[in-house]
């Protein structure tokens, strides 16, 4: 590690990992018709207030450049996704109305922002956020990571919220933590939610160096802000859910604590390697990525470098930062997608079934884009026809650079990657509409069907400017169905739990997530597009490890399964045009 981290250095003369690859050759175009299209809609649906996240013209700390992740999720049980936006602050002059923010869905198209109403209001540098039932009273609680204090939001089911941080026994009394990425997991299976938190940079370790002080606040001659390589490293905390409403931390006791430091970044929660018990991943930034594998005795191993997903092909450090989870060949095992830096490619990992991974970015296709510094990420279904796409945001760190440097933009486009279905991607920019072409300064990225009409929108944290809402309008008449797990035995939010759906002689998991993307909550219904077929077949792998079989769902619905009870509701929505 120390050996590769040192060569990167001397190479590029920089904070961050990057390989200081070209990209790979472009094929030929398919020539086939994407079937999705995207447009911003956020200002008509009333998304106008800006996420504040340090400097305009330049930044000078790290802490202004990472930014946040953004949510959706349904706060009020109406079936109707509502949004949930971090926000950060300035080191100089910062303004009064920087909030986080929750807006209510109108179920019109349009949002009504409800922060003060709900008891959200909150200001300083938030950074991640992961949503679940933490205390199975039905209603999704919300847990954000800062730069500082942490905080714990209890759903109260009114509409309102209360932080407990303090009764709940996350108050942390110590030197200032930087938190990043936080997962709800029930790694001990016991029905209650457990804390995975990650801190990314230790920013209290002497005096924090200036842009330009040292070969680490350099960016191709620039003077930039410093790190977080030559910055101390952060750590990843446990908390088991004690089932009273109150956290312990276990990290010493379940071996989280034992594992090599890194710049943390996102995590994850899922079953990896299909043995019943939810594992643990990390994209870290210019350190080896972390794979903690669950022992099923309340203990996990970290096992990153061993399973084929710390580094890239060739070994190398990459400035990890998003994950996608998802069955990208439909294989029925959760394969990884992970973004990095500029002049790098995001990475590919492919999933045997058993937890072991082989990179394919070469081979998939992924490689041929390396231009951008890459962020949220997720395995969509964006146009319907069975095979699970790529969604990628982007953006700079670094607003001094493109005065120098025009082809470091701090505003860079969106990414879709066209699921090919024959193990390729196909890279489009354009061709999927002005809400993806369009330039911004992004980091989280969230998946959701926020108007219920059948596809998947997509909502994008900007920095400095309002969020983005990209409305999916798909042609074509793929089909899809929606399935909302409720969980009796394992927790309520069914966190852990992965879903297998057959269709048309396919067959393709997904998993139930509190975390991915970058710091980010998606739509806690899975959506599968199936394409042609008219029905599909579901294998249920609960958190608990019980596996339930359903037969026949039909195209075009929204199923609500209940654990050991099988469907309790069926909703039609509109069909595909």
């Amino acid at each position: 590690m120390a050996a590769s981290m040192s060569a990167t250095t001397a190479a590029i003369g920089q904070g961050v990992a990057s390989r200081n690859v070209a990209p790979q050759p472009r094929g030929k175009p398919s020539g086939l018709p994407f079937h999705a299209h995207f447009t911003d809609i956020a200002a008509a649906a009333g998304l106008t207030q800006p996420i504040i996240y340090g400097g305009l013209d330049r930044k000078d700390y790290i802490v202004e450049t990472v930014g946040c992740g953004i949510a959706f999720f349904d706060f009020d049980n109406d079936g109707w996704l509502d949004i949930f936006m971090l926000c950060g602050t300035r080191m100089e002059h910062p303004p009064a109305d920087a909030t986080n923010r929750l807006y209510k869905n109108n179920r019109d198209g349009t949002f009504t922002d409800v922060t003060a109403k709900a008891g959200l209001v909150r200001s300083g540098w938030s950074s991640g956020v992961t949503i679940a039932d933490y205390n199975n009273d039905g209603f999704e609680d919300i847990f954000i990571t800062c730069y500082g204090q942490n905080v714990l939001y209890r759903n109260n089911g009114d509409g309102t919220f209360t932080d407990v941080t303090k009764p709940a026994g996350l108050l942390y009394t110590g030197p200032t933590r930087w938190g990043s990425g936080c997962t709800f997991v029930d790694y001990d299976r016991d029905g209650h939610l457990d804390l995975f938190v990650a801190n990314y940079v230790d920013l209290n370790h002497g005096k924090l160096p200036r842009p330009g002080e040292n070969p680490f606040c350099n960016f191709k001659g620039v003077p930039v802000n410093c790190g977080p390589r030559g910055l101390a490293m952060g750590n990843t905390i446990l908390y088991r859910n004690q089932g009273d409403g109150t956290f312990v931390d276990v990290s010493a006791k379940s071996g989280i604590a034992s594992a090599t430091r890194t710049y943390a970044m996102t995590t994850v929660a899922a079953d990896f390697d299909n043995d019943g018990w939810t594992d643990l991943y990390v994209a870290s930034d210019s350190t080896p990525s972390l794979f903690f594998r669950n022992r099923h005795d309340g203990t996990f191993a970290e096992e990153g470098a061993e399973r084929g997903a710390a580094l890239s092909e060739d070994g190398v450090e990459q400035a990890g930062m998003g994950i996608a989870v998802g069955d990208y060949d439909l294989d029925g095992n959760l394969d990884l997608f992970k973004t990095h830096f500029s002049d790098d490619t995001s990475i590919l990992y492919k999933n045997d079934g058993t937890g072991n991974f082989t990179d394919v970015t070469i081979k998939s296709g992924i490689a041929v884009e390396t231009r951008y510094i890459s962020w949220g990420t997720g395995f969509a279904d964006l146009d319907n026809d069975g095979w699970p796409d790529l969604a990628i945001v982007t953006g700079s760190v670094y607003p001094e650079v493109e005065r120098k440097f025009p082809q470091y933009p701090l505003k860079t486009p969106r990414i879709i990657f066209r699921n090919l279905g024959n193990g390729h991607f196909e890279e489009l920019i354009e061709e999927a509409g002005p809400g993806i072409a369009a330039p911004h300064c992004s980091r989280g990225l969230a998946f959701g069907d926020f108007d219920n009409d059948g596809d998947v929108d997509l909502l994008i944290a900007n920095l400095n400017e309002p969020p983005s809402l990209l409305r999916n309008d798909v042609k074509g008449g793929g089909n899809w169905i929606k399935i909302l797990l409720i969980g009796t035995i394992s927790n309520r939010s069914a966190i852990g739990s992965r879903i297998i759906a057959k269709y048309g002689g396919k067959r393709q998991a997904q998993a139930v997530m509190a975390q991915s993307s970058f710091y980010s909550v998606s739509d806690r219904r899975i959506h599968f597009g199936i394409g042609s077929s008219t029905q599909a077949d579901l294998e249920i792998h609960w958190t608990n490890g019980l596996i339930e079989h359903i037969k026949a769902i039909p195209a075009n619905h929204l199923v609500t399964i209940k654990e050991t009870q099988g469907i309790i509701r069926t909703e039609v929505f509109p069909a595909p045009s």
